[in-house]
């Protein structure tokens, strides 16, 4: 009796440590699982789920959310090229609606030229701000489909930050004297240099003139900076037009309607010029920022050091 006891109690340890040796392996295998399932969350990561099981629960599992996956990726390729269609449709819309526009301003402005009744020549201004309006609108759309379309950053050379915000402001000083606004423009002792595009940075300064041109309480600075990799900031007043500095960049974002307008174009505009800065400013590698204080924004565009 006492064998058999030994016995049973030999085969019942044995037991034991082949559960215990088969639970630690299924832990080790749901471990690996969770490891690589963490890695499919990894930028490039474009294979299921692989991995040694020893286990037929553990392997379906696997294989579930190797299924899973799967869909999900599909979803994601359906998404993008939905959105790659809608993009393209935006750009073709735009196009499209760009020549006839350019065909009533001029057909307009012909009849302008022309004698009429002070009380037609009043509905006839309004229709040419209006169409003026609806021309920069589909010029941004045209603009902003393009830039999406196109997530690359552009190559980036040594520029002079001085000499393009000078040569900006001089080629601008009409627009800004019609606005009755006299500029305080801020260098620092030295000419600054950044790594940018000049193309995009003339295009990134005229969205931030169009918008203090806007928005701006009468005033406007401008202020290059040399800390860092170099900096340009456009500071205005605003009054209590705009509440959240830090949603300006925002695609949607229009501003405090409440309040008689905001910047970003929420009054007549597209809502997408300091949209299209962020853009601008990521395809040279630099970053942008707002701040307001005592109802004074500065929108701080910041390039990287260079290398």
């Amino acid at each position: 009796m006492k064998w058999v006891v030994i016995a049973l109690f030999a085969a019942l340890s044995a037991v034991i440590v082949l559960l215990m040796i088969r639970l630690v392996s299924i832990r080790r295998d749901i471990k690996n699982l969770a490891q690589e399932l963490r890695r499919t969350h990894e930028p490039g990561y474009d294979r299921l789920v692989r991995v040694r099981l020893n286990d037929k629960a553990v392997e379906e599992l696997a294989a579930e959310i190797n299924r899973t996956i799967d869909g999900q990726k599909r979803l994601k390729l359906d998404a993008e090229e939905a959105e790659r269609r809608m993009r393209r449709s935006m750009s073709d819309i735009a196009h499209d609606l760009r020549t006839p526009l350019a065909v009533i301003k001029g057909d307009l402005q012909l009849i302008a030229d022309g004698e009429l009744p002070d009380k037609s020549r009043g509905y006839l201004d309004i229709c040419l701000q209006k169409t003026e309006q609806l021309k920069c609108m589909t010029d941004q759309f045209f603009e902003l489909a393009v830039l999406e379309s196109d997530s690359g950053r552009v190559p980036v050379v040594r520029t002079d930050l001085t000499a393009a915000v000078m040569n900006f402001l001089v080629e601008n000083e009409g627009r800004i004297s019609l606005a009755g606004i006299e500029p305080e423009v801020i260098f620092p002792p030295k000419t600054v240099f950044v790594r940018a595009d000049a193309q995009l940075l003339g295009r990134m300064f005229g969205n931030l003139l169009g918008n203090v041109l806007k928005y701006s309480c009468g005033d406007l600075a401008v202020i290059v900076g040399a800390e860092d990799g170099g900096s340009v900031s456009f500071e205005n007043s605003v009054g209590e037009n705009i509440s959240e500095p830090e949603r300006i960049f925002e695609r949607s974002y229009r501003g405090d309607s409440s309040r008689g307008g905001g910047v970003n174009g929420s009054q007549g505009g597209a809502g997408l010029g300091l949209y299209i800065v962020r853009l601008l400013a990521e395809k040279q590698g630099a970053a942008v920022s707002a701040r307001l204080t005592d109802g004074r924004l500065r929108v701080t565009i910041a390039f990287e050091n260079e290398q």
